[in-house]
């Protein structure tokens, strides 16, 4: 961790206060983002520090978005921790709060059902592009194989997301990758 200035912690606050409008589908499909900022930009992180944070916090029970906290605690500690999470939290969830009321009051209208499915393969892709920026900097095929496997039996089958999570956990635990 290293201190930073009062205006890097502004400008940390303030990029992720903006990917908060992008985050749609979750603060994960976003990572690429982060990691061009973080990384690649500002060089407050490196590849396997951001690539720890997100599994680290994935792995922790809650909920998804405990990764950006995870990165911005890296990157400048408690500060950092929360001007991230504070940033990509406080946007969306205020527009979501306010965007929910006012699609339940209109779901009969048909550009509001448009609008909800047009949004479905707009996450997948950024759900892929988050895969990329993982899998690019981890070793090996296996964890690709074994991405496209959970990737295949989610779309084909019925099968609980949780089996899915419990086989990458005995992968994981076994060493298997």
């Amino acid at each position: 961790m290293s201190a930073i200035s009062l205006a890097d912690w502004l400008q940390l606050f303030g990029h992720f206060l903006l990917l908060s409008f992008a985050a749609i589908g979750g603060a994960i499909v976003i990572a690429p983002e982060m990691h061009r900022l973080m990384v690649t930009q500002t060089g407050m992180l490196t590849d396997a520090q951001f690539a720890a944070a997100i599994a680290i916090a994935q792995a922790a029970p809650g909920p998804n978005v405990l990764f950006v906290a995870v990165l911005g605690y890296q990157a400048a500690g408690l500060a950092g921790a929360a001007a991230t999470l504070i940033g990509i939290m406080l946007p969306s969830s205020l527009l979501a709060f306010a965007a929910s009321r006012w699609s339940a009051a209109r779901q009969d209208w048909r550009a509001v059902r448009a609008f909800k499915a047009g949004m479905a393969p707009i996450t997948i892709a950024l759900l892929v592009a988050t895969g990329w920026i993982l899998a690019a900097n981890t070793p090996g095929w296996a964890h690709l194989i074994l991405t496209v496997a959970a990737a295949l039996a989610v779309w084909r089958t019925r099968l609980h997301l949780l089996v899915l999570i419990a086989v990458g956990a005995v992968v994981g635990a076994f060493g298997w990758i």
